[in-house]
C-alpha cells in the first residue's frame, strides 16, 4: 500500500472518531447546564446558545493560525496537538461546577478545534489536483459519519450512565484518535525555507481579497453555512408542528440525520464528477439544485415529505464542501494552503456564527417556514455567484503574491 493511500485510511477513521465525539455531547448541552444549579428556563436557553456558539468564535479566530503552523512545521503534530486539546477541554467538561466555568471550556474547544480542516489540507496537499475532488469526497465521509452516530451514541450514554462518565468517554475515544495519529501517519518532512516576503501573513490575506475566485468562494463557503445553519435549530420545532406523536426529539433526530445520510452517499461521486467536469461547473449546478430541493421544504404538510426533501438537499449539497476544498487546492500555492484553507474554515464558522441568529430572528419575524426561503435565496446568491466569477479572466494566486511585494 502506497503512503498516501495509508494515509489516508488512517485520516478517514481518525475524522470518523474526531466527528462522532465532538458530536457525542450536543444532544445534552442544555440539559447539563440545568445540573449546574436551579436555573429558570429562560436562563438556561439563554446559557446554551452562548455555550453552543462560543465555539465557533474562537476556531474562527484560531483556524488561519492552525493553518500557518502546519504549513511551516508539518499538520501531523497540528492534528495531535488539536486531539490532545479537544480531549483535555472535554475531560474538564465533566467537572465543572458553574457554568460560566463550562463557557469557557467551550470557549477554549474552539481555540484547538481544528483537526478536521487540518487533516483535510493534509489529505488535499499530497493529493494530485485531478483527483482531489474525489479524494475530499471520500474523506468527507468519515467526518460525516461520525456526525451521524456522534449524537445517537451521546444520547445513550448519556441516559445509561450520566453526564459526567459520557465526557469521561468522549474524551478517552478522541484520545484514541491521537494515538491513531502518532503512530498511524507518515508525513514527509518539512523542507523549512528561508523567510519568503511573497508569503507572509499580510501578504496572504492581501492576495485573499484581491484574487475574485478565492474571496468568492470563501464567501459563497459562509453562505451555505448561514443557510444550513440558519434552519438547524428550528428543526426539531418544525417537526413538532408535523406530527402529534409523542416522539418529536427522535423524529427531529431522524429528519436531522436524513441530510447527512444522503451527504454520506452521494459526495463521493460528485466530487469525482467535480474532478472530470470542471470545479465551479459542478458547483453551480448543485447549489441551484439545493435552491429547488430547499423550497419545498416550507409548504410541507406531513413528515416524511420533510425527510425525503431533506435527503434530497443532503445529497446535492453533500458534494459542495469538497469541491470548494479541490477548488482551494487548484488555486492556492503548495506552500500557504493550510493558512488559505484556514481562512476558508474561518468563513464557514463564520457562517456557523451567523445562521442560527439569523434563523431565529427571521422565525420570530415571520415564520418558520420563511427560513427556508431565506436559506434558498443564500444558496441562489452564491449559484448565482460561481457561475459570474467563472465567467471573468482566471488569475493565478501567486501572480496576485507577487504583485504585493
Amino acid at each position: 500500500m502506497s503512503n498516501r493511500k495509508h494515509n489516508f485510511i488512517i485520516i478517514l477513521i481518525s475524522n470518523f472518531i474526531v466527528a462522532g465525539s465532538m458530536t457525542m455531547i450536543m444532544p445534552f448541552l442544555s440539559l447539563y447546564i440545568e445540573t449546574l444549579g436551579n436555573f429558570t428556563e429562560s436562563y438556561v436557553q439563554r446559557w446554551a446558545g452562548l455555550i453552543f456558539g462560543a465555539t465557533f468564535v474562537s476556531a474562527f479566530i484560531m483556524s488561519p493560525i492552525w493553518g500557518r503552523v502546519a504549513d511551516k512545521y508539518g499538520y501531523k503534530p497540528i492534528m495531535i496537538i488539536n486531539c490532545f486539546g479537544i480531549a483535555i477541554s472535554i475531560f474538564l467538561m465533566g467537572h465543572v461546577q458553574n457554568v460560566v466555568q463550562f463557557f469557557l471550556l467551550r470557549l477554549f474547544m474552539g481555540i484547538v478545534t481544528g483537526f478536521i480542516p487540518t487533516s483535510m489540507a493534509f489529505i488535499s496537499k499530497h493529493t494530485p489536483k485531478n483527483i482531489a475532488g474525489k479524494t475530499l469526497g471520500t474523506l468527507q465521509m468519515g467526518s460525516v459519519g461520525g456526525t451521524l452516530f456522534g449524537p445517537v451514541l451521546g444520547g445513550l450514554l448519556a441516559d445509561a450512565v450520566g453526564f459526567s462518565y459520557t465526557f469521561i468517554l468522549t474524551a478517552s475515544t478522541i484520545s484514541i484518535a491521537a494515538i491513531i495519529i502518532i503512530f498511524g501517519i507518515h508525513e514527509p518532512k518539512i523542507q523549512r525555507k528561508a523567510k519568503n516576503s511573497i508569503y507572509s501573513r499580510k501578504n496572504v490575506i492581501w492576495a485573499i481579497f484581491h484574487h475574485p475566485l478565492m474571496l468568492n468562494i470563501m464567501f459563497v463557503t459562509s453562505l451555505i453555512q448561514i443557510g444550513n445553519f440558519s434552519i438547524q435549530p428550528l428543526l426539531s420545532l418544525y417537526v413538532s408542528h408535523l406530527t402529534t406523536s409523542n416522539q418529536v426529539a427522535l423524529l427531529a433526530g431522524i429528519t436531522f440525520s436524513a441530510a447527512g445520510v444522503g451527504n454520506l452517499l452521494i459526495g463521493r461521486f460528485f466530487g469525482k464528477l467535480a474532478d472530470e467536469l470542471g470545479y465551479e461547473k459542478v458547483l453551480t449546478i448543485l447549489l441551484f439544485i439545493s435552491v429547488l430541493c430547499i423550497i419545498p421544504q416550507a409548504f410541507v404538510t406531513s413528515l416524511w415529505q420533510l425527510v425525503v426533501l431533506r435527503f434530497l438537499f443532503g445529497i446535492f449539497s453533500g458534494g459542495l464542501s469538497p469541491i470548494i476544498t479541490a477548488l482551494i487546492r487548484r488555486e492556492a500555492p503548495i506552500e500557504v494552503q493550510g493558512e488559505i484553507m484556514g481562512y476558508n474554515q474561518s468563513f464557514r464558522f463564520l457562517g456557523n456564527i451567523i445562521g442560527p441568529v439569523l434563523g431565529g430572528f427571521i422565525s420570530a419575524l415571520a415564520s418558520i417556514s420563511s427560513v427556508f426561503f431565506a436559506t434558498a435565496l443564500l444558496f441562489l446568491i452564491g449559484a448565482l455567484i460561481v457561475f459570474i466569477i467563472q465567467k471573468r479572466p482566471r488569475k493565478d494566486f501567486d501572480d496576485v503574491l507577487k504583485d504585493h511585494v
